[in-house]
């Protein structure tokens, strides 16, 4: 089985998942706040969902649809989050969707998980362009995406529903040309 190559930070370590992630994936996804953020995450987070979770980020490897790395501390190698970049191969683009647990908020780990991957799409992968969403009511998630310098797009109102409300999409993007690493 092929797996995504680590990408090395100062303080983290991203790589593919293995199934001795599945508890800490369960259990920081599993909080509700983290899982009220995202557009795809059930909550409550179940047994087995999370191996199922690996192995559809697998499947979607072997398919070169999409890469998906576990987040972790380059000191303890502890599981932080997870990250996705979501390809577009036609059209030289992907997309990202990310997230860190809980105990981990407000640390920059986010920011510093994301300049990786921009990084390395841009510089392996040879995309032309990046973009990713966020609901309208998590402005950290916003703060992430400016800090790596990508410009705000567009707004969708209430296009996605999340559990009993519609929620607003913020948009952004960067162009392989106007991305700085050391941003």
């Amino acid at each position: 089985m092929r797996t995504a190559p680590p990408l090395l930070t100062e303080r983290l370590i991203l790589r593919s998942f293995t199934l001795d992630d599945a508890a800490d994936v369960q259990r920081l996804a599993g909080d509700y706040d983290v899982a009220s953020t995202l557009t795809n995450m059930p909550h409550p987070y179940e047994d087995g969902m999370a191996e199922e979770f690996m192995h559809v980020c697998s499947e979607k490897f072997e398919k070169n649809k999409a890469l998906n790395f576990a987040i972790t501390l380059r000191t303890d190698k502890n599981f932080i989050g997870e990250i996705e970049l979501r390809l577009d191969q036609e059209n030289k683009s992907g997309e990202l969707g990310y997230w860190i647990g809980k105990p981990y908020w407000n640390s920059g780990y986010c920011t510093e998980a994301v300049r990786a991957v921009v990084a390395y799409s841009f510089k392996v992968l040879k995309l032309h362009r990046i973009h990713a969403k966020y609901f309208k009511r998590n402005p950290a998630s916003g703060r992430v995406l400016e800090k790596i310098g990508m410009r705000y797009e567009e707004s969708r109102r209430e296009y996605v529903k999340k559990s009993d409300s519609f929620e607003d999409f913020r948009v952004y993007g960067i162009l392989k040309a106007d991305f700085d690493p050391n941003s």
